[in-house]
């Protein structure tokens, strides 16, 4: 069973480690039971596509390919470095927060 998933849909996250290490974007879609998440413009495949009703042309569309969780890290833009999300309980509510600059996500 994979480790809980700290990262969520809209989160921008920076790739530490693969192919496109270095290269910034937004979360499009987690997986969390998988372990896995869509980052925007990071790790682009070729899916080869029949002629349908919608696409009459078929051909090769680019399009995202999940990358695992552990191979990307929260980006804070005001610090400019990453850093990890924890859960602080305000008024009651869970929220997530930096850990570095305590900002709330």
């Amino acid at each position: 069973m994979p480790d809980r998933l700290r990262l969520k849909k809209g989160d921008f996250v920076i790739v530490i480690s693969g192919a496109d290490k270095g290269r910034k974007g937004r979360i499009l879609k987690a997986f969390p039971k998988t372990n896995r998440v869509i980052v925007e413009k990071v790790h682009m495949i070729k899916k080869h596509s029949k002629p349908t009703q919608t696409n009459p042309q078929g051909g090769i569309i680019h399009k995202e390919a999940p990358v695992n969780a552990s191979n990307v890290m929260l980006f804070n833009e005001k610090l400019n470095t990453v850093s990890k999300p924890v859960i602080h309980v305000r008024e009651g509510h869970r929220v997530r927060v930096c850990k570095k600059s305590g900002d709330e996500l």
